[in-house]
């Protein structure tokens, strides 16, 4: 199973990271090495990995590495892939994943900045034990009681805009919406499958808007997808 995220997938989140977090261009650049984008090409998705031992299933607890001393969270919508795929077409994309829920990817930001600050490859900020947590899917057909007759696939509901956002001790903290992504989840998926071949249960993590921030023990965090509750858990 393959963990995949991609950066700077919302304009709020990279004039945030302009703002102080990071240089906007890190979250594109080729000097922080820390995704796939050719010859600087910011017309495409730039992704990275997670290692499986990242993944924290629902409601278990995320603990604190003691290795970063500023550890945020990144709320984003997740795609499951569905069937085995490669050099995927943009335009059957859709066909390849089957679910979709709230997660977070936490990065150390400390690290991050360092490591992007001598042109080094990000990993350790990203990709460490329990940095991604998944809540609870939504397949198709528990959605399409929300959405148009129109609507046949994840994909139509996605470009139409499902709302996400999430709590921390009972106030929310950062809000997005799937129809202001830069790159679709059907050209991530096209994307992705072009260098990797994509396998029935790997996760992409498709982007956070703007909001990001630290973490602190004992924090409480619920995630909602469209107004519904599809994860929560306890910081440790």
């Amino acid at each position: 199973m393959k963990i995949f995220g991609i950066v700077g997938n919302y304009g709020e989140h990279i004039a945030e990271m302009d703002g102080g977090i990071l240089p906007a261009d890190a979250l594109r650049s080729q000097s922080c090495r820390s995704g796939t984008q050719l010859d600087g090409d910011r017309s495409v998705p730039v992704f990275f990995t997670k290692c499986d031992s990242a993944l924290v299933n629902r409601g278990k607890p995320f603990f604190i590495p003691d290795f970063t001393e500023q550890c945020e969270y990144e709320t984003e919508l997740v795609v499951r892939i569905s069937r085995m795929g490669r050099s995927i077409s943009e335009r059957f994309a859709y066909r390849y994943y089957d679910a979709v829920t709230v997660g977070i990817d936490f990065t150390a930001r400390d690290i991050q900045r360092r490591m992007c600050s001598q042109g080094l490859p990000w990993d350790l900020a990203k990709g460490f034990d329990g940095s991604a947590v998944v809540g609870e899917w939504r397949t198709f057909d528990q959605l399409d009681n929300r959405s148009p007759q129109e609507m046949d696939s994840i994909s139509c509901l996605l470009k139409a805009g499902m709302e996400f956002h999430l709590d921390i001790n009972g106030k929310t903290v950062q809000t997005g919406l799937s129809s202001r992504m830069i790159h679709s989840v059907d050209r991530i998926v096209s994307y992705i499958s072009s260098f990797v071949t994509v396998k029935t249960g790997d996760l992409i993590y498709t982007g956070t808007p703007a909001g990001v921030g630290p973490v602190h023990i004992d924090d409480h965090l619920v995630g909602y997808l469209d107004g519904e509750k599809v994860l929560e858990f306890n910081v440790k």
